[in-house]
């Protein structure tokens, strides 16, 4: 695997390949097996594929936040060097090369980034559209891969795709987890043990909720969820919706969903000092 850390050295070695259709998959490192699927899945189905790591400044509203962020490249190439031909290319850019002048743009998702983590993260997925948006125009993937984990930023990167006339296919690959069901982050690494000992609660109280819909309505699931992780010392549910894949309209009754929609349920939980966000498919009766 190639190692290329400015953007005209990556477009140099992409250029002397010749090789296409290119996969990508976009991360902020400190990767995990979640995101080793998602690199297994591009080098699988493309004749080259490029892993880019890169902690984007813009779309943390927390500055704490972005410090906190765990940063591993040492490992990060270890991890991917058991995957990646010698061909393939790790992007590992500095700020300067991702925004060589201030970005400025402003995206509008529509609903998208109105809900869920967009009221609790405001300006997160604008920095989203910005980031992604530019390693779009600098890889020129036909592939980029995404983790089903990161639910309504897959929906926003399939609004950026279609605003800006990408040709670019965009893969959502199923939700990774831990031998006790949480959901594999990057951030599961800054839990403190106590809290990491308990953060099973949250899929198995998701788990066990989708399975009462056939039963209850949502504001008693939504009380049933809260109640169940809130008792747990040190969590605290910001917010749990069920919305369509689509356009991500969040629903208050069974009544308000429709046939031909997917619907999952998101939550988003204050982990000792970790935000932790997971979600599961809601079934439609």
């Amino acid at each position: 695997m190639q190692i290329i850390t400015t953007v005209a050295g990556l477009q140099s070695a992409m250029e002397l390949s010749g090789l296409k259709p290119v996969g990508f998959v976009p991360t902020m490192g400190a990767l995990h097996h979640g995101h080793l699927s998602l690199v297994k899945k591009a080098v699988d189905e493309n004749p080259i594929a490029v892993v880019s790591i890169f902690v984007n400044p813009t779309q943390f509203n927390d500055k704490e936040d972005l410090n906190r962020y765990p940063r591993t490249p040492e490992a990060d190439t270890g991890l991917l060097g058991s995957v990646l031909r010698e061909h393939d290319i790790i992007f590992m850019p500095s700020e300067k090369e991702i925004y060589p002048s201030e970005d400025t743009r402003l995206f509008n998702f529509g609903n998208l980034d109105k809900v869920m983590e967009a009221s609790h993260r405001p300006g997160h997925f604008n920095g989203v559209g910005q980031v992604v948006s530019r390693l779009f125009d600098i890889v020129k993937p036909s592939v980029a891969y995404f983790g089903q984990k990161d639910f309504q930023q897959v929906a926003v990167i399939r609004e950026l795709v279609r605003q800006l006339n990408y040709e670019i296919t965009i893969i959502s690959s199923p939700i990774i987890r831990e031998p006790d069901g949480l959901a594999m982050s990057s951030r599961n690494a800054l839990l403190e043990p106590d809290i990491r000992k308990n953060a099973p609660v949250i899929f198995k109280t998701i788990s066990l909720a989708a399975g009462m819909i056939k039963d209850l309505d949502i504001p008693r699931i939504k009380e049933f969820i809260i109640s169940s992780i809130n008792e747990k010392n040190g969590f605290h549910v910001e917010y749990f919706e069920i919305a369509d894949e689509r356009e991500l309209v969040t629903v208050e009754s069974k009544s308000e969903m429709r046939k031909g929609l997917r619907y999952f349920g998101c939550i988003a939980v204050k982990a000792g000092k970790i935000r932790l966000i997971d979600n599961i498919e809601f079934p439609l009766v």
